[in-house]
């Protein structure tokens, strides 16, 4: 084993080259005294809109602002029913109910984790305002095609910034998509942050103003809208970091690369990635049949893994009523078999190899 653990993330040392200008970047903004919709978030909207390759983004304070702020823009209130997968971070469908709206969850793809068109096909109902679709783990989901179905798509990008499909990046499809860099993302701020992409000039204009109190001048008030804004200082920090972002995804592929040449497939089940995508892999996601047990032989090893979602949101106690009895086979399948495990734009020849040699020693004391 290694003398030092292989952590499951590792948000410092892809930082360490940036530190001075990081550092700088926070000092000019406090000598500025413009904290609040100023020129760093007006600077990074416009960044990170040419990044993506659409026309607008909009800062918010954290993606699940983002998520309700975007369905908002789309119009989307009580009475609506809105298509989501269960196999995914509350937030998704947190934000669906915080609106009145009902989630009516979806199955996915157990190979890809992400949700497919004959599953939002099978779940559309008569109500449908629009579908939420995932990019989980960092994979990108066919957003195109669910699109074809004749419903607006909702990208919830939160996981997958830097990551593409079909020549298009992560961030760029649907109707609107959300993104959040909370510390561990693939883009990181320095506490909560979020925004909302898309092409839609009026969607853009209305979470720009219901971001601010449903305001366009802070004057007259023509929405009921929140207060959430993308910090001044997080969007000079992001900025630093943004032109790293497509190195920083592209190793990140160079690493699940290297689980696979080191013969991990072998021992668990592989993620794979949708058709046509370039993942950026937030998280490595296998899958075992021996998990739970996994995971705490490997944790007990030094090697950090974790096991996501093990309760999907429809079996959630806030969400009793709203689907009960429904069964989702394939999200029941990946809650008890999935298991993170270490993932970085920093992460080592040699602690891909020791992962691998760690889980191969632990599978063979589990089965």
């Amino acid at each position: 084993m290694r003398a030092l653990p292989v952590s499951l993330f590792d948000t410092a040392t892809p930082l360490e080259p940036l530190r001075e200008r990081l550092h700088a970047a926070a000092a000019q903004v406090l000598d500025s005294g413009r904290y609040i919709l100023g020129p760093e978030v007006a600077a990074f909207e416009r960044e990170l809109a040419d990044h993506l390759g659409v026309r607008h983004v909009v800062g918010v304070a954290n993606g699940t602002d983002a998520l309700s702020l975007a369905l908002m823009g789309m119009g989307v209130g009580p009475g609506d029913d809105v298509v989501v997968p269960s196999f995914t971070f509350y937030a998704s469908v947190e934000a669906i109910a915080d609106l009145g709206a009902r989630p009516v969850f979806c199955d996915v793809d157990p190979d890809t984790a992400c949700v497919t068109p004959q599953a939002v096909s099978a779940a559309l109902t008569a109500d449908t305002k629009a579908v939420v679709t995932v990019d989980l783990f960092g994979n990108v989901a066919p957003n195109e095609e669910i699109e074809a179905l004749g419903v607006p798509v909702l990208e919830d990008a939160a996981q997958a910034i830097g990551g593409s499909r079909n020549g298009r990046a992560a961030g760029s499809f649907g109707t609107v998509a959300t993104l959040s860099f909370f510390p561990s993302k693939n883009l990181g701020a320095f506490g909560d942050a979020g925004a909302v992409a898309t092409d839609d000039d009026a969607v853009a204009e209305r979470v720009r103003m219901l971001r601010f109190h449903g305001s366009r001048d802070k004057q007259t008030f023509e929405l009921v809208g929140r207060n959430s804004r993308l910090d001044e200082l997080q969007a000079a920090l992001l900025r630093v970091q943004l032109p790293e972002l497509d190195g920083w995804a592209a190793a990140r592929r160079a690493v699940a690369r290297e689980y696979a040449e080191a013969g991990l497939g072998e021992l668990v089940a592989l993620p794979a990635p949708v058709a046509g995508a370039e993942p950026a892999w937030h998280l490595y996601v296998v899958r075992s049949a021996h998990a739970e047990a996994l995971e705490a032989a490997l944790n007990a090893a030094g090697i950090g893994a974790r096991r996501y979602y093990t309760v999907p949101v429809h079996r959630q106690p806030a969400m009793a009523g709203v689907a009960p009895g429904l069964e989702l086979p394939m999200t029941d399948e990946l809650a008890r078999t999935n298991l993170a495990l270490p993932m970085s734009p920093a992460l080592q020849a040699d602690q891909v190899a020791e992962v691998v040699a760690s889980v191969r020693a632990c599978a063979s004391g589990s089965t």
